[in-house]
């Protein structure tokens, strides 16, 4: 295994892991911007009102995005693992 092996690696595991984690984030952000956006005009400083919301979005998008998550993770471990004989030392 050499260096370029694995710093190849180490590069698709962080694209992986930032595809992977990106709809939950971002979903999690624009919901948050949204309610923050409502409570400055309402002037509403309730700090549970961000939180609700925040969870059930996530929580949603994980739950409709998962079958593509399962997707991306396993289009980068089946290669990894067909040629585990190339990357044992």
């Amino acid at each position: 295994m050499t260096v370029d092996t694995i710093v190849t690696l180490a590069r698709q595991a962080m694209l992986v892991t930032l595809l992977t984690a990106a709809p939950m984030l971002i979903s999690g952000m624009v919901i948050g911007l949204i309610i923050s956006v409502f409570q400055s005009v309402t002037q509403i400083q309730e700090i549970t009102l961000t939180f609700v919301p925040k969870i059930v979005v996530v929580m949603v998008a994980f739950v409709l995005l998962l079958p593509w998550m399962v997707g991306v993770v396993m289009g980068f471990v089946q290669p990894l693992i067909s040629n585990f004989n190339m990357f044992v030392l």
